[in-house]
């Protein structure tokens, strides 16, 4: 592995990988109320694309186009999203998903009996998994970043073991 990272033909399909994890990740997030997944399972997701940019690209690329300050303000822009959507539902109850039913893109009545659910009939859920996205994708891609970095000071010093 050179300083760039590695080989070209490694980064060119890390580049071209990137998107479409990050399109899934975003998927994943926005059907979390009608399939398996949501805010945790789909910023895991986005995360992966940022460790495969560092096992592809190197530190120091990541680091100039995602540094630790943007990843740490973008984690407290979910968190801060978060227990804004769950406070705007105390004229009844904290955390009231007061969009369900109530028409609109996010509140769409549902039919009774069988149904699927359709994606934009789950109120507050969605605009929640996204916060949890956000954050999850934020402070795991920080928690990646500071242990990549961590193993690059050690190996600088040449305190590893033979």
């Amino acid at each position: 592995m050179t300083e760039e990272g590695l080989s070209k033909i490694v980064r060119t399909v890390a580049l071209l990988l990137t998107a479409p994890i990050t399109v899934l990740g975003l998927y994943i997030i926005a059907h979390g109320h009608l399939t398996p997944g949501g805010g945790f399972q789909g910023g895991t997701v986005i995360a992966t694309a940022i460790a495969l940019m560092l096992v592809a690209f190197g530190s120091k690329r990541v680091k100039k186009a995602v540094g630790k300050e943007v990843l740490s303000a973008t984690e407290s822009l979910g968190l801060i999203a978060f227990i804004a959507i769950a406070f705007l539902g105390m004229g009844s109850t904290f955390f009231s998903n007061f969009l369900a039913n109530a028409g609109g893109l996010l509140g769409m009545s549902i039919p009774s009996g069988a149904n699927p659910g359709t994606i934009n009939s789950a109120g507050t859920i969605p605009l929640m998994n996204f916060a949890v996205g956000i954050e999850v994708a934020s402070a795991l891609s920080l928690v990646l970043l500071l242990i990549y970095f961590s193993g690059e000071k050690e190996g600088k010093k040449g305190g590893g073991k033979k």
